[in-house]
This record gives structure tokens, sequence and C-alpha cells, in this order.
């Protein structure tokens, strides 16, 4: 894929061939401040700058700087240090002179080329390149030698700009996107912790709103005809990401449900994790069964389940889970205690009321983030196609 006024062909160049490879100087975060020369820490590639162009920079410090690694405009950064080898193939342009740029970073000093354009490349065509020449296991390390040998492939620089413009373009509507979800997930939590902290609905102990309550189990995973051919959806945590199961990864046979204590949860139940990830928690939309630590709540006829999908998602309830929790090796809240939580139960017509207008908001919301990974999928076809 390229722009049809273009046609020169592009060359292959090794990176210490087209830049000067170095590394910045030591910044720690105790060093940040609230004034001071603005900076950047390696940490904050994974955390604060999502785009390849870095068109603010969030940090300060007020430490003497006469010794540190000052940016220059079009430099790219990548990190030295990095949990997983795929993580720390990130690399970022930095449009700006004079930004300090702490430890732990590389720095590509580009001779003519266009930065914004090599942060792209490196992010797309070459991230399999760089990770392969990471070293370490629970942290792995990158270092200039070990990326000066990176084969990079450049068309002339009027290209390079066409190609950052287009991509760059797409990135401001990617952090458009984002605000967009981050405003409704605050008026959403706005909504539900101001329901449920009014004071204005009757209140019940958990116990009394449901028909059925407990966690599940696991199968012994040694014995493979509790799991080979099974055809009972099994929850695990990874399956409670979004409000409704409406897929699940794992399942488990009739021997396997008969063997272990875990039970089937009807259909449109909550499901909700009460030991170590405290809080995750779902609608299943077909029968399932859970392990261990993941409760099924089966909700009496009267309690509208996404009414009482959206109470537990509230602070009010969080905060009351939290203070029952039992510490040890796993982390646990006991539904035994869980009962005792008092719960609003206004009318079932005020039930539909509530769960309608949280649920219409919540529909909105994953349209946004299934439209924000259509982009995402739109930069990552891109970056596979406009680059050799």
């Amino acid at each position: 894929m390229r722009f049809p006024e273009f046609t020169g062909e592009w060359k292959e160049e090794r990176l210490d061939e087209i830049a000067e490879l170095s590394k910045g100087v030591g910044i720690s975060k105790e060093q940040l401040s609230e004034d001071g020369e603005p900076c950047i820490l390696y940490g904050e590639l994974y955390t604060k700058y999502k785009s390849e162009i870095i068109h603010k920079v969030i940090s300060k410090t007020n430490i003497e700087s006469s010794n540190l690694k000052h940016s220059k405009r079009n430099d790219v950064i990548i990190p030295c240090s990095g949990e997983t080898a795929i993580d720390i193939a990130v690399a970022r342009c930095v449009p700006f002179d004079n930004i300090l740029l702490g430890g732990d970073l590389n720095i590509i000093r580009l001779h003519k080329d266009d930065g914004a354009f090599m942060a792209y490349q490196l992010n797309g065509k070459r991230k399999i390149d760089i990770a392969k020449l990471a070293q370490g296991v629970s942290v792995v390390h990158l270092y200039g030698d070990n990326i000066k040998a990176i084969k990079t492939y450049n068309p002339c620089l009027q290209e390079q700009q066409k190609i950052v413009k287009l991509l760059s373009m797409l990135d401001e509507r990617m952090e458009l996107q984002n605000k967009i979800i981050e405003k409704l997930e605050t008026l959403i939590k706005g909504i539900v912790d101001s329901i449920f902290t009014a004071n204005e609905f009757p209140k019940v102990p958990f116990k009394e709103i449901y028909v059925r309550a407990g966690e599940g189990g696991t199968p012994a995973t040694s014995n493979p005809e509790y799991y080979d051919n099974g055809t009972i959806p099994f929850i695990k945590i990874d399956d409670l990401q979004n409000k409704y199961i409406k897929t699940n990864k794992d399942c488990i046979t009739e021997l396997g449900l008969q063997k272990s204590s875990a039970w089937i949860v009807p259909a449109n139940s909550i499901i909700y994790s009460n030991g170590a990830t405290i809080g995750a928690i779902s609608i299943n939309l077909f029968p399932v069964c859970t392990k261990q630590g993941i409760l099924g709540v089966v909700p009496k006829a009267d309690i509208n389940v996404e009414f009482l999908y959206y109470f537990m998602t509230s602070t009010a309830f969080t905060k009351a889970v939290e203070r029952i929790v039992t510490e040890g090796t796993m982390r646990t809240a006991y539904l035994k205690d869980i009962n005792h939580i008092p719960c609003p139960v206004p009318c079932s017509v005020k039930q539909d009321e509530i769960a309608k207008l949280l649920s219409t908001l919540s529909e909105k919301l994953e349209n946004e983030v299934i439209f924000q990974m259509k982009l995402q999928k739109q930069k990552e076809f891109l970056l596979s196609q406009m680059f050799r």
C-alpha cells in the first residue's frame, strides 16, 4: 500500500547507519515535582504515552539538569527495561528540544529521517525484530548495542511525512474515542453511586435477594475424563471481562460436574468473583458452572438481575465487601459475610426503570468500545501494509 505520487525505492538501512544511539540519564519517580523542567521516564512509555508521537510531556523535575540527557526535536526513544520482550518494543517520537530523558531509555537521534515515521515503523514491522533482541527472563533488557543492527526501510522524507500525517490523524481520532469512553464510564459510575448512596429505598440483607448462591469448584485437572469433550461451560476469572458472558473458553463434562462442588448456575444470574480478584462481575446469558472463588447468585423473581448487577458494581457495595474480606493465602469475601450486606430493594417498576437507564448507557459504552477496537485494527492494518 502506497501513495500513488511516490515511486522511488525504499532504502534498507541499519539503525546505526541513520542515527546516533545513546542512553538517557537516571531520573527517579521520587525526583518528579510539580514544577521544573519537563522530563520523560521509561515507565511512562507504557502508562502515559499511548501513541507514537508524544504531543505533551506530562512530568517535571527540578533536579540539577546540567549532567542529564536533553532531547533534540525528532528523537525516538525506546525503553531499556520491561516485563516482556514484546512489551519492551515500544517506540515514541519526542518532537521537542530540551526534554530531560531519564535512565533506562534508549535514544535514537536520527540524522535526517522523520522521527515519527521511525516510531511507527519500529512499532509495526520492526516490533518482532526488536523483541527478539531483548535479553533476560523476569525483567528483560534492551540496549543500543542490541538494536544498532536493526534493519529499517525508508522512503524519501516527503513520503515519510505523508505516512505520518495519515497515521497521526488516526491516532488523534483514537485519542478522542478514548475520551468519549472515559466520560461515559465516569457518567455511568456517577449515576450508579448516586442511586445506591441516596438511601431512598428500603433495604434487606443480601441473603434475602437470591434463591440460591454459592461458589463453584474445580474438578481434578489430572483426570481428562472431567474435561475432554466437555459441554458444560466452566467459568474462570478471565471470562468476567464484560457485563455479559456471551462466550467462554473452557468446559467440563457431566462426570466432572458430579465429581466436584461445581453446580449449574441458570442463565440470567450474577457471576461474581469473591476470591483473589474480588469484584469482577458479569451476567451469564446461558447456564454455566464456576470454579471456586467465583459465586453464582440466582436472584429471586422480584429482583431485576440488571438492577442487582449495577448495585454490586457500586462503590457502596464494593466498600461493604472490602470491609468483610478475610486475608490469607487468598483474599476471600465469603458468602456467609456478604449475606449480611444491606441491599436496596425498590419496587419492581423502579428496579426496571433504573436498570433500563443504566443498561442503555452501558450499551452505548459497549458500542464506543467496539468502535475503538475497530480503529485499533485499522491502525494495525496500516502499520502492516504501509511499511516494508
